[in-house]
């Protein structure tokens, strides 16, 4: 099950050719991470970061920009879960709009303990609502 968000392509974001600067779309892939997180998971960042000293880093980021996006552009984000594991998630995004894809991302994030600075186990209520929501299960 996929989730959808729309971010609206903004003069910051684009560079004088007038066109998304691509370490802008990095910020626009995580802002729609984290809308995925609180609004389908369950699991704001604030609570995760602050209660819980939990992070969820990108360990593995593969992305091929496919057609330019310009100032007011509405660009849908899908997210689609693929699998999960102890304390990882690999996604598939894509960003579209006016029917054209503009990138696509393969993404592993990691479930990490912010003190202890390494991997842990996804609590068991955002692993459940990963498996409930399309990922599967890996080794």
């Amino acid at each position: 099950m996929s989730f959808e968000t729309i971010i609206k392509v903004r003069f910051a974001h684009v560079d004088a050719a007038g066109i998304v600067f691509y370490p802008r779309y990095f910020e626009m892939l995580n802002a729609a991470v984290e809308d995925w997180f609180e609004e389908k998971l369950g699991f704001d960042f604030r609570t995760m970061h602050r209660e819980l000293r939990l992070g969820v880093p990108t360990v593995k980021l593969n992305v091929n920009f496919i057609s330019p996006s310009e100032i007011g552009d509405e660009l849908t984000v899908i997210i689609t879960p693929r699998n999960v594991g102890r304390s990882s998630c690999a996604i598939d995004v894509l960003f579209t709009a006016d029917g054209r894809d503009r990138l696509r991302a393969e993404i592993v994030l990691v479930c990490m303990d912010l003190i202890a600075k390494r991997s842990t186990e996804w609590p068991e209520a955002v692993r459940s609502n990963l498996l409930a929501n399309g990922c599967d299960t890996t080794a």
